[in-house]
């Protein structure tokens, strides 16, 4: 199978990994990861549990991602997944 792959400055292959999903187990709802993205990939979401609101955040807009993987760099808990995308 192959890849989508990009050349960096230096003419070097670079295969981007675009995210996949957000771990609802391990995301703490904190935003940096919403910060730190400048695509708006990311979103908020509300759960109610016990009259104790939780937010975490979702892949909202998926195709917007550019592969930098920036989101998953700041996230201090690893709950982002990341894939190469098919040529």
């Amino acid at each position: 199978m192959a890849y989508i792959t990009g050349l960096t400055r230096d003419q070097h292959e670079w295969t981007p990994e675009f995210v996949k999903a957000i771990d609802m187990e391990l995301c703490i709802g904190c935003g940096r990861c919403f910060k730190v993205c400048a695509h708006d990939v990311l979103g908020f979401e509300e759960v109610d549990e016990d009259d104790s609101a939780k937010m975490f955040m979702k892949v909202e807009n998926g195709g917007n991602c550019i592969g930098c993987q920036a989101c998953g760099r700041t996230c201090s808990k690893k709950a982002f997944t990341f894939e190469p995308a098919l040529a």
